[in-house]
């Protein structure tokens, strides 16, 4: 009999949580952003649910400030797989709301996310919200459980986790509470590309190096020049070999210069990396200390 190796047990796990997910809720999703996590989740209930149809459609909240790249690999996947797929514009929340729009020379609209997918949430009364976070992206993360309860306001209190012994999940809600469920919260950013490495999953272009035109802020970031950016004459555009870490708004995701041009290349890169993917390239995590947990106790992701 083979022996499993960690890879392996993680993936059982995360297809023992999304069939958990199937069988325990009546209104799932799947948040889709189009980067390396979700994609993951994606392979992974193909795995769980195939020759069938996924239980859920896959929702992407997209503020308006996407790379390219990601909305073409988004739309390509989607149409392969023959899922459904839901689409709702924070720019279009901006609107109904009557929200303020980001600001400044770097205008994030990752807060006001918050809000289009708790609009998302209500219109399609989703119970469960499947999303890819992980542990080690940031010290707030690290707070969930594998089902973490929202309330009827769609906000997250730390100190009201449920236990979660045996790998044993409880998915009962009140009506109007939904649950956010992290099938990949066990794993690292290392073991996500060792597992995309061994599944030869395929990827957006902007996680491997290219040369792109990049704003070099006064902490040095490499920030993707776009339309969406407010500069000036006093900022330094440089051309540079970058890739990303993670996918975000291009108006808070910083580049990091690279030579990594395969997966390989990346994890070799990684296992010498002593900063956080998020901390090394999320601005808007860096506001405060408490920056992603003050967005999640609101709603966020």
């Amino acid at each position: 009999m083979k022996k499993l190796d960690y890879l392996d047990e993680l993936e059982a796990e995360a297809i023992y949580i999304l069939r958990e997910v199937a069988g325990q809720f009546d209104k799932p999703a799947l948040l889709f952003s189009g980067g390396k996590d979700s994609i993951c989740l994606v392979h992974l209930a193909l795995k769980a649910f195939r020759p069938g149809k996924f239980p859920f459609p896959l929702v992407h909240v997209d503020t308006g400030h996407n790379s390219p790249e990601v909305i073409e690999f988004r739309d390509n996947l989607v149409e392969r797989l023959g899922e459904k797929l839901i689409a709702r514009q924070v720019e279009d929340t901006i609107k109904v709301r009557k929200l303020q729009d980001g600001k400044g020379k770097f205008p994030s609209r990752n807060a006001l996310q918050t809000y289009t997918l708790l609009d998302v949430i209500e219109e399609f009364e989703f119970d469960a919200c499947i999303g890819g976070a992980r542990r080690d992206e940031e010290k707030a993360r690290a707070k969930e459980r594998i089902f973490s309860v929202r309330d009827e306001f769609g906000q997250w209190d730390p100190k009201k986790q449920r236990p979660e012994l045996w790998n044993i999940y409880n998915g009962k809600v009140d009506k109007g509470e939904n649950v956010r469920v992290f099938p990949i919260s066990n794993w690292t950013e290392l073991d996500v590309w060792n597992y995309i490495k061994r599944e030869n999953i395929e990827l957006p272009s902007i996680y491997f190096t290219h040369e792109r035109e990049c704003v070099l802020t006064d902490a040095g970031q490499l920030m993707a020049n776009n339309e969406f950016l407010s500069l000036d004459e006093t900022d330094v555009i440089v051309t540079r070999k970058v890739r990303y870490r993670t996918v975000g708004d291009m108006t808070c995701t910083a580049a990091i210069e690279s030579e990594a041009y395969t997966v390989d290349e990346i994890i070799a890169e990684l296992k010498d990396s002593k900063i956080s993917e998020r901390g090394a390239t999320r601005m808007d995590d860096r506001i405060s200390e408490a920056a992603m947990e003050d967005r999640k106790k609101g709603g966020y992701f």
